[in-house]
């Protein structure tokens, strides 16, 4: 495949964006010039695209290094035209220089490398309104200076002759698009109050969309105000006789600016004709706030408000007394996505204490993404770059699989957040102004419970209580008398100690009930006397996997049905902290494990990550040569990736390990 410089210059600087964490500006550029296929999303695969190794590799070495690829360039470039200044250089050729005995193909040459790549003025496609000389194209120019100059005077209007105007009629017949045409004072106040486009024919092909430029001035406009541009294509002479019947129109007033457009399920769509027109800078502002989005026919949800008694059962099992509150940890976390360049699958966690919940939902997200991503057009690691839309959907799947799963597949219970309270606090209750709010919303099909999270997303995505609204939700469908009765001790709390979530909060999540430990099935303890206590684990093979860093300290023992899930995803704990793991093929959970190399990639939500990290994890032979490259300071993820592959070695890939 041939290299695309202008997916390589927008690679470029995004790369640039993203080691500054210009995380606005990402989210902008990606709006105004989205990502394709022929992106690179790889800092390694652009510095060997560009050749830039040697120039890295120098870099890094130095005092003060560049951070992005472009600096390391610029800075080259620099010191390179430094350098040149001071050495001699040869005078340019001059055209003028040259002698009768030059030949006129030099001359040529010279001419043709002087033209830009591409043509900026298309010129009609009548033979005679072309000039045929440089002087008719001198003269041609000239006219077009001399209109722009006078650009200054608002009443400045140019006649067009008759024929022009046929011409003209004709041109937008035929699919092609002319340039705005000035319009007195009058006519301006005459479309902005009535405004309306038709559409007659479906989008034209690549030969019908060439769009040249009319022999009729350009007016720009000098004013401060914005402008709207309504643009329009047309169909040919016989597509429109056929289509006229069809056509569809509309009107866009001004005291409905605020509004959503109205959406038109006819076909014959296109896109509106083009009107050079001044809007004030308040309508350009409610103009921004519009969208397009699809008309979807809401089905109305009954609801029953919380009470007292369900409200302080649930601060019970979380917090341990109805008279503790919720951290601000908790109560400003929600499941937002990072606008990193190619993280853009990440949930982003703004201070400690909800990890587990955090990474429990990327996981599934992930699971999503990944396995369940029906888009051929997206494979291996473009499904990690995911739209918004996609992976705003992604979210609402993985919170509608959690709570299926916690309700065992019977019945969920949604909690949603409303602005009025719903019952009055009593004494051995404290009131903060969350769980009053909450409205709950009852399903037993698994279709209803995805539609309706489709309609209420926002309230999960909320940076207030979404993350909340999630355990409340869970915890509700499990039911609070089985969350208990899952635990080896029932007054265990779901959130812990500094706000850090307990293994059976994310065992919640992960699995659907809410046992203290990781190891398969159920294990009795003989604790003396007689006295037998059952110590609960995993029942099943899980969905999404888990690792922790205890189980190399020998603390706990993770079983196959956490170790080997059904999708090469895990929660990873490690140092008090959940994060995920995972691969891209699910071949890994059943190839055999000698001399065996794959790719895992890992992500942390909370550590502000501003790049990928893939790990390359080797086993069998061809990783005992690498054992004895290993130092003392042995990261603590290599350390639970062993806890799955034993005598594995982790490759970081240039990425440095985190310790």
């Amino acid at each position: 495949m041939s290299i695309c410089v202008e997916e390589v210059s927008s690679s470029l600087v995004r790369e640039y964006l993203s080691r500054k964490g210009l995380k606005k500006t990402i989210a902008c550029m990606d709006a105004e010039h989205p990502r394709t296929v022929a992106s690179i999303n790889n800092r390694s695969h652009l510095r060997q695209i560009l050749s830039l190794e040697t120039l890295y590799k120098k870099n890094k070495i130095e005092k003060s290094p560049c951070k992005t690829l472009l600096e390391i360039i610029v800075k080259h470039m620099i010191e390179s035209a430094t350098n040149e200044m001071n050495s001699p250089v040869s005078s340019p050729i001059e055209i003028n220089n040259l002698d009768s005995s030059t030949p006129s193909r030099l001359i040529r040459s010279h001419l043709e490398a002087a033209k830009p790549s591409q043509t900026t003025l298309l010129l009609p496609n009548k033979p005679e309104e072309a000039p045929h000389n440089q002087s008719s194209l001198t003269a041609h120019v000239q006219k077009g200076q001399a209109l722009m100059a006078s650009q200054d005077n608002e009443h400045f209007r140019v006649p067009v002759p008759e024929s022009t105007k046929r011409n003209k009629t004709s041109r937008i017949r035929r699919g092609m698009m002319p340039g705005p045409i000035a319009s007195s004072p009058e006519e301006s106040n005459k479309k902005r109050q009535f405004r309306k486009a038709e559409f007659p024919h479906p989008l034209l092909t690549n030969e019908e969309e060439n769009c040249y430029l009319e022999d009729t001035p350009l007016v720009s406009q000098q004013s401060d105000k914005s402008t709207l541009f309504k643009v329009s294509a047309a169909a040919d002479d016989h597509s429109q006789e056929n289509n006229e019947s069809e056509s569809v129109q509309f009107t866009m007033k001004s005291e409905k600016r605020g509004q959503s457009l109205a959406r038109s399920n006819q076909p014959n769509v296109n896109v509106l004709e083009m009107v050079l027109d001044d809007i004030d800078d308040s309508e350009m502002q409610s103009l921004s706030k519009m969208t397009l989005n699809k008309v979807i026919t809401e089905q109305s949800w009954t609801g029953s408000p919380i009470d007292l008694r369900t409200a302080t059962e649930l601060k019970l099992a979380l917090l341990g007394s109805s008279l503790n509150c919720f951290s601000v940890e908790w109560k400003n976390q929600g499941f937002i996505f990072s606008e990193t360049h190619d993280l853009g699958y990440g949930i982003v966690q703004k201070k400690g204490g909800p990890c587990g919940v955090l990474a429990s939902v990327q996981a599934f997200v992930l699971k999503k993404l990944l396995f369940e991503n029906n888009d051929p057009s997206t494979t291996g690691l473009n499904k990690l770059r995911p739209s918004n839309t996609s992976r705003r959907k992604c979210l609402a799947r993985a919170i509608a699989e959690i709570l299926w799963r916690a309700g065992e597949e019977k019945q969920v219970i949604v909690a949603i957040s409303t602005k009025t309270k719903h019952f009055i606090p009593a004494a051995q209750y404290k009131s903060e102004g969350i769980l009053e709010r909450i409205l709950l919303f009852s399903f037993d099909n698994h279709k209803d419970l995805e539609l309706f999270l489709d309609q209420h997303i926002e309230q999960f995505e909320s940076e207030v209580l979404g993350c909340l609204l999630l355990v409340i939700s869970a915890i509700l469908s499990r039911s609070i008398e089985k969350v208990r009765e899952d635990m080896d001790v029932p007054t265990t709390t779901l959130i812990g100690a500094h706000g850090y979530c307990t293994q059976e909060l994310v065992n919640l999540l992960l699995c659907g009930q809410a046992v203290s430990n990781v190891f398969d099935h159920d294990m009795e303890l003989d604790s003396g006397n007689g006295n037998i206590m059952l110590l609960k684990g995993i029942k099943d093979h899980c969905e999404i996997g888990f690792l922790s860093l205890f189980e190399h300290y020998n603390i706990c023992k993770v079983g196959s049905y956490l170790k080997t899930p059904h999708f090469p995803i895990w929660v990873v704990c490690s140092e008090s902290h959940f994060s995920v793991l995972f691969g891209l093929q699910r071949e890994l959970l059943t190839s055999p494990e000698n001399d065996l190399e794959f790719d895992l990639y890992y992500y942390d939500g909370l550590s502000h990550q501003q790049e990928e990290i893939r790990l390359t994890v080797c086993l069998g032979k061809s990783s005992v040569s690498c054992q004895d490259e290993a130092t003392d300071l042995i990261p603590p993820l290599e350390h639970c990736i062993r806890t799955r592959w034993n005598n594995a070695f982790v490759n970081w890939n240039d990425t440095e390990p985190i310790l």
